[in-house]
């Protein structure tokens, strides 16, 4: 013999309430059989609705066993008992439950999502099932564009949705008029002639007449139950096959869920969006200004030369004080440049900041006392005129050769060669014009100087006979490390301490990158914090989604949603959030590092990298911070859900 379809063995179910204990149900038995139309009757508090809830799984009994053509309830997990609910129960509710921002035609579709129907079987049932129900000129109305009879009509639509062979009415003619009430009725009679087994909650006697069978409730207990009329019983409908919804289906469907949801409160949307769009937009403009700014200042030390070693006085550790080291000479110059093969020139500078002045016009220059191998060792070329030679360092001429900064100062309209220039009280003749380099390392303009012999400068200018610095080209940049060893070892045979310092371009290269590197990531760190912000902006106005939305989530429960579906559509809200917000992010810090760069304050550099990482730190943001209001709603309980406001 076959299970009863329905079948409740002592069923109670207790409520605390604070010292005492409310039996909603109290040691409740009952047997339905598939293809029956039952009413359930009694006054408000009798415990109906509770019975109600249990049947469709949406509750469990606190004591009794509840079996659903012999399947124990109380044995199933939560995804199994919403599997049954999708698969055999259809609820039609009181107050319709209709999402209000779907339409007809897709508030009917959700039970068919949970079940892993495509779009097109899902479109194609629900139109023949409002069709069927008079509804067919009514599919693109949302429920506040609908009458109550015909909100109800769509309610039933939604439970027959998935061939369910148990339908629940809980009140379903409280809040229509006598015309609609009898419609309905007329129709739940139709769906029980078709083989639906039919159980009807009401108040109401007149209402319950229309069942063949009425059991009547008080206290939480049976009081009466007229049992089934003979012959009243139809060919019980198909039980439906179980299906798991697919991913992708689910996935879709979350997405153009998550869509809706952001659309219907635009205002909170752009607030929300607007912080993850913020941090978004910091880490790429930062990262590439970050960028920007480390290439152009490699850029500018690299026009310095690559094969340098610079010969600088003071003991490693001290700092540069100008005039007040004195610790390398000529000599020290013309020793390196015969003794050390790998290096081809060897240049004695002697450098002071004096003001210049042609005419009227006065410039604050840095004067450099050179000999005639200084263009060679920089690789400096000539923009007009030549550049002192041997001659006039041996016989201390008054000749100077301008950088292009300062002859653009001096001489902004006419060209300077032969012009005559002061240094202090003393007079040069302009022989020629660098050619212009731009800046170098830190700001520093590398065409703000005016190069003289540096034995004219030790006696008309600078004094005292040392050097600031020496200059050496390398032959062979690969030997670089050997011959700064070279150099340091005959300097200290010649001084018997270390009184110098060594540097080439490639360490200085590095010390610039290292910087500009810690800077670029204080950068991030300060953009990253906005990130941070604009994610627990995610988290909160999810956690308001899932508050504001807690009678939706109990509807989708009640239709077949299990956790992980829940789940998976408000981490996919969350998600969605993140990726509009990291693809908007993206194009303003773009914008943001082009507008900057165009504006010549800073040099910027967009690559995709920054890009790829701040989308998906955004990514990121939207799954790790939406996880925990997607984890509250998936655990909420459906019969709390439902009833609230």
């Amino acid at each position: 013999m076959d299970a009863p379809l329905i079948d409740l063995r002592s069923v109670s179910r207790l409520y605390p309430s604070g010292d005492t204990v409310i039996r909603a149900l109290d040691d409740v038995s009952l047997t339905i059989e598939a293809g029956e139309y039952v009413a359930i009757m009694g006054q408000s508090g009798s415990g109906k609705s509770t019975l109600m809830n249990i049947l469709g799984c949406l509750d469990r009994p606190s004591m009794g066993a509840y079996r659903v053509r012999g399947r124990d309830t109380a044995k199933m997990s939560a995804d199994e008992l919403a599997a049954l609910r999708r698969d055999t129960f259809g609820f039609v509710f009181q107050r319709y439950n209709l999402l209000s921002s779907l339409t007809a035609l897709e508030n009917v579709e959700i039970p068919a999502v949970y079940a892993g129907k495509s779009l097109e079987e899902r479109e194609q049932r629900a139109y023949e099932l409002l069709t069927e129900l008079g509804l067919g000129d009514r599919l693109d109305h949302k429920p506040n564009q609908l009458s109550g009879g015909q909100q109800q009509r769509v309610s039933v639509a939604r439970a027959l949705m998935n061939g369910a062979e148990i339908i629940l009415a809980d009140e379903p003619t409280g809040a229509l008029d006598s015309a609609s009430s009898e419609e309905l009725l007329k129709l739940l009679r139709r769906l029980h002639e078709s083989g639906r087994t039919i159980i009807l909650i009401t108040h109401d006697a007149h209402v319950a007449e229309h069942a063949d069978r009425q059991i009547e409730f008080r206290d939480g207990r049976i009081v009466e139950d007229t049992g089934p009329k003979a012959g009243a019983r139809h060919a019980a409908a198909a039980p439906q096959t179980a299906r798991s919804p697919k991913p992708l289906i689910q996935i879709l469907e979350s997405v153009k869920m998550a869509f809706r949801s952001l659309r219907a409160n635009l205002f909170r949307t752009a607030l929300t969006l607007l912080g993850v769009v913020i941090g978004v937009a910091a880490v790429v403009a930062m990262l590439a200004l970050g960028e920007g700014s480390q290439r152009q200042i490699v850029d500018r030390i690299s026009t310095m030369g690559s094969n340098l070693l610079f010969v600088n006085p003071g003991a490693p550790g001290t700092r540069f004080r100008g005039d007040a080291v004195a610790t390398l000479t000529m000599e020290d110059a013309e020793a390196i440049q015969i003794e050390l093969p790998n290096v081809t020139y060897a240049v004695p500078t002697r450098e002071s900041y004096t003001t210049l002045r042609a005419g009227s016009v006065d410039s604050r220059v840095q004067v450099q006392g050179v000999t005639e191998d200084f263009p060679q060792a920089r690789d400096w070329t000539m923009a007009e005129g030549g550049f002192f030679t041997e001659d006039d360092v041996d016989r201390y001429a008054p000749v100077m050769v301008l950088g292009a900064t300062v002859a653009g100062d001096l001489f902004p309209e006419t060209s300077p060669i032969g012009e005559i220039v002061l240094a202090g009280d003393s007079p040069y003749e302009v022989i020629g014009v660098l050619a212009a380099k731009g800046a170098a390392g830190f700001g520093q303009d590398q065409d703000n100087i005016a190069a003289i012999p540096v034995t004219t400068g030790f006696i008309r200018l600078f004094g005292r006979q040392y050097l600031s610095n020496i200059t050496l080209s390398v032959a062979d940049a690969d030997l670089m490390d050997q011959t700064e060893a070279e150099v340091h070892e005959l300097l200290m045979q010649r001084h018997g301490t270390e009184d110098f310092q060594i540097r080439n371009t490639a360490s200085i290269l590095e010390t610039v990158q290292s910087a500009s590197q810690v800077f670029t990531v204080l950068l991030a760190s300060i953009a990253a914090i906005s990130l941070l912000v604009g994610g627990i902006g995610v988290m909160n106005i999810m956690l308001v989604s899932v508050s504001e939305r807690t009678r939706e989530i109990g509807v989708r429960m009640a239709t077949g949603a299990r956790r992980s579906d829940i789940m998976v559509q408000f981490n996919t809200e969350a998600l969605v959030v993140g990726a509009l917000g990291g693809l908007i992010g993206v194009g303003l810090g773009i914008a943001v590092a082009l507008g900057v760069g165009r504006s010549g304050v800073i040099e910027t550099a967009i690559t995709p990298g920054p890009a790829i990482l701040a989308f998906s730190c955004a990514l990121a943001t939207g799954l790790l911070f939406g996880y925990l209001p997607a984890r509250k709603a998936s655990r909420m309980d459906p019969v709390a859900a439902l009833a609230s406001e």
